[in-house]
């Protein structure tokens, strides 16, 4: 099993969920946890509970929740984030990066995973320039979804910011956030 979502580009007609954004707390770090397992990611791949406190913790980072009400209930559906590099990584220049990204498997194509990007492209914007993300070039869900702000190739590495990719090439996209339109 990869760790991203299959390709389906026509697998839509699923209606917009209704939900809300807000920055992650400390508080919802079991509920990431839960949602990582529930995706599929392999166990090496689910970040630690003291990696995503850091994060939520770091005024340098974007750390959000998507959540939606479901029989009087709230459900985390989805969280995603950002980092921020000081120091070039491997062949990864400095910036300001998205993130990690997951949503519940039952509730993609549903438009959360482009509401929690263009919210952080939003952060990053008051921040920065230029947004950047590295992806795996298997991934054409990820590649797909950020063509609309204009995320373009910048370069292919086997290692980008520490990571090795499953068919070992990974792209460094970045898109320029003075032409990105909120969607």
């Amino acid at each position: 099993m990869t760790s991203f979502a299959a390709y389906a580009p026509d697998a839509g007609g699923r209606p917009p969920a209704a939900i809300s954004l807000r920055p992650a707390t400390k508080g919802d770090i079991g509920g990431i946890l839960r949602l990582e397992v529930v995706s599929g990611r392999a166990a090496g791949s689910v970040g630690s509970a003291e990696g995503y406190r850091r994060a939520i913790a770091d005024p340098d980072r974007c750390v959000l929740i998507a959540e939606t009400v479901d029989a009087g209930r709230r459900l985390l559906v989805g969280w995603a984030k950002t980092h921020h590099l000081v120091e070039a990584v491997d062949p990864a220049p400095p910036g300001h990066y998205l993130g990690g990204i997951t949503v519940d498997p039952a509730w993609r194509r549903r438009g959360i995973g482009a509401a929690l990007t263009d919210a952080r492209l939003q952060w990053i914007a008051a921040r920065a320039a230029t947004a950047s993300y590295v992806v795996n070039a298997r991934n054409r869900a990820s590649i797909d979804l950020h063509r609309r702000w204009g995320f373009a190739e910048v370069l292919r590495a086997p290692r980008l910011m520490g990571v090795e990719f499953e068919g070992g090439v990974g792209l460094l996209m970045r898109a320029d956030l003075s032409v990105v339109q909120p969607d």
